[in-house]
């Protein structure tokens, strides 16, 4: 709880959160204006996020010439380097071996294109999420071998496939892996091991995504092609060109956006906005956006529609599409892929609606749930990450969805989601030691595990028991902290513009929240699925605002009777006709005069 207070007395609002307000330092935000010539909130945003004067000018306008990692420092990189241009140029048999997700397709494009400005063709294989699982399996070398290839490159997998490796060197496939997943502290013999999260590495870059990794790789790959004085017959690539795929990895797969990831996200957004990848334009044609220049449109619009292939068909496809120069060819490849995020959306929505009335009643038996585990026979392992998500979202407590058979076999598969100071990876991989699952395991914030359908109920009491002890870590997770307070009439695309220059957000670079106070809603209507539009007025301004997922929860119930509330919510910027205003995107809102206190 906060030591100085509630923001506004709410200790319980429509979302079950308890408002505080960041506490900044007022020299900080002195040193900042006077040095910048900002407006105090914005020099307010920039210490919240520990950025001083003498830092803020680089980390407004981020560069690739101050921030690149240099390839020397990671362990086998140019080891890795070597073998690969040697492949090229004595023309061999290269298969990349990608990960079904938007960070594999992204690092499997980057290699697939630099392969062809050498005038050569990088062989493709992505697992079936049902039948093969993640990562490399040793029928899967086998069949490579048997095809011809004479090396695999692992992208976004492969560093913790032990059983997968050691296969490959029994029938003498070379591969070389290229990964950022932590992984143990002994590894089978490969060709070279490159992964900024191997416990000998000392890059400092643990932070990358497999897609950063990768890119990283492909400089040192002109390096060494400038150290033996060769290159294609149009010149060595200009790796520049894809900084696109780079930004877009590392936007979905959620890393960090500090240091490097930060300059490739703000450089990137910038290529990608230029239409140079014929996949990424078809798909936004697709998904009905023009140009594409934003986080929200890689993350919110592109991503989804990438992942879908691997979710709920044919993983092959995200890859195929970000690769591919053909114009035709990636307008069929979106048109499946946006067709495919539509049937995923469907099944995500009929899951979510039975699984969060599961989770209604367990807290309805124990409002004191550590952990909530909903389950379902049919429900897809495609999606149900995604559901866990969103429960956790909602409910502000880890949450594991489980779903098994109807043609998916009859281990049931399971995926966690956490809140922070509760680590779920640690507590699913002390339940497989502990035999009350079969195997399992993860992060901090996320997980995957398999057991039998009649493990789910004791499974969940001993996880229950187990994570009782983070109770306090739990409650914690419920604060909802708010960067700055605004005036409703300051709530202008002017304002929005100087807000976004703290950009790009993501993953440890939050949007900031802001908190209106005493606002009187006059008008919702709903819009799409379960959304709402609102109007709220106060004596300094008007403002329109948007509350996703709202429908059928408190929140929006209470919304929808209208009434004087405070609000927490981001700002965003909408063009209509020509015209840019700014709305106010809803995060929470508590009623003014209930005494939810």
């Amino acid at each position: 709880m906060p030591e100085s207070g509630f923001l506004f007395n709410v200790s319980q609002s429509l979302g079950d959160r308890y408002w505080s307000l960041a506490d900044a330092d007022d020299t900080s935000v002195r040193q900042l204006s006077l040095s910048l010539g900002t407006p105090d909130f914005i020099s307010r945003l920039l210490s919240l996020r520990g950025i001083g004067a003498g830092a803020a000018e680089g980390f407004l306008s981020p560069t690739l010439r101050e921030t690149f990692p240099d390839p020397t420092t990671f362990k086998d990189m140019e080891k890795a380097a070597g073998l690969i241009l040697d492949a090229i140029i004595d023309g061999k048999n290269v298969t990349v071996f990608a990960d079904y997700d938007v960070d594999g397709g992204t690092s499997s494009a980057l290699l697939a294109r630099y392969f062809r400005a050498w005038e050569r063709e990088l062989g493709l294989y992505v697992p079936d999420r049902l039948t093969e699982g993640y990562g490399p399996s040793p029928a899967a070398f086998r069949y490579l071998k048997e095809q011809g290839a004479d090396l695999v490159i692992t992208v976004d997998c492969g560093a913790a496939a032990t059983e997968a490796l050691e296969e490959s060197r029994t029938i003498g496939l070379p591969v070389i892996v290229i990964d950022h997943h932590l992984m143990g502290h002994e590894w089978p013999e490969v060709a070279a091991l490159v992964n900024p999260n191997r416990p000998d590495d000392a890059s400092g870059y643990g932070h990358l995504a497999a897609a950063g990794v990768v890119y990283v790789m492909l400089a040192a790959l002109n390096a060494e092609a400038r150290k033996r004085g060769i290159a294609p017959p149009t010149g060595l690539p200009n790796i520049l060109e894809w900084l696109d795929l780079c930004a877009l990895g590392t936007l979905c797969d959620m890393s960090p956006l500090h240091d490097a990831n930060r300059a490739f996200v703000h450089q990137g957004l910038k290529i990608m906005a230029r239409d140079g990848n014929p996949g990424l334009r078809a798909l936004a044609d697709v998904a009905g956006i023009g140009k594409i220049e934003s986080v929200y449109h890689a993350t919110f619009v592109l991503g989804p529609r990438l992942n879908a292939g691997g979710r709920v068909g044919d993983p092959w496809l995200a890859a195929k599409l970000l690769a591919t120069d053909d114009r035709q060819e990636a307008i069929e490849l979106a048109e499946r892929l946006h067709g495919l995020n539509d049937e995923r959306k469907a099944v995500e929505a009929h899951i979510l609606e039975i699984a969060t009335a599961q989770a209604e009643r367990q807290l309805e038996r124990d409002p004191d749930s550590h952990v909530l585990v909903v389950s379902g026979e049919g429900w897809h392992p495609g999606v149900i990450g995604i559901v866990a998500g969103r429960i956790k979202d909602r409910f502000h407590r880890p949450t594991i969805v489980i779903g098994w058979g109807d043609d998916l076999g009859p281990v049931a598969k399971g995926s966690a989601r956490s809140v922070r100071g509760v680590n779920i990876g640690d507590a699913i991989g002390h339940a497989a030691k502990s035999g009350h699952i079969l195997s399992g395991g993860g992060h901090a914030m996320a997980g995957g595990l398999s057991l039998r359908p009649e493990q789910i109920e004791p499974f969940s009491a001993w996880l229950n028991t187990h994570l009782s002890e983070f109770a306090t870590e739990r409650d914690a997770a419920r604060e909802l902290r708010v960067d700055a307070l605004l005036d409703a009439g300051a709530i202008t695309p002017e304002t929005f513009d100087q807000i976004a220059r703290l950009g790009p957000f993501g993953q440890g670079a939050p949007e900031p929240y802001f908190a209106l106070t005493d606002m009187h809603v006059t008008h919702t209507r709903p819009i799409g699925a379960n959304h709402l539009r609102l109007t709220a007025e106060s004596s300094s301004g008007r403002v329109e605002a948007l509350s996703w997922r709202s429908v059928g929860t408190p929140l929006g119930d209470a919304l929808q009777g209208r009434g004087r509330f405070h609000l927490v919510g981001r700002l965003k910027c909408d063009v209509w006709n020509g015209r840019r205003r700014a709305q106010f995107e809803l995060i929470d809102a508590a009623p003014v005069d209930t005494g939810r206190t």
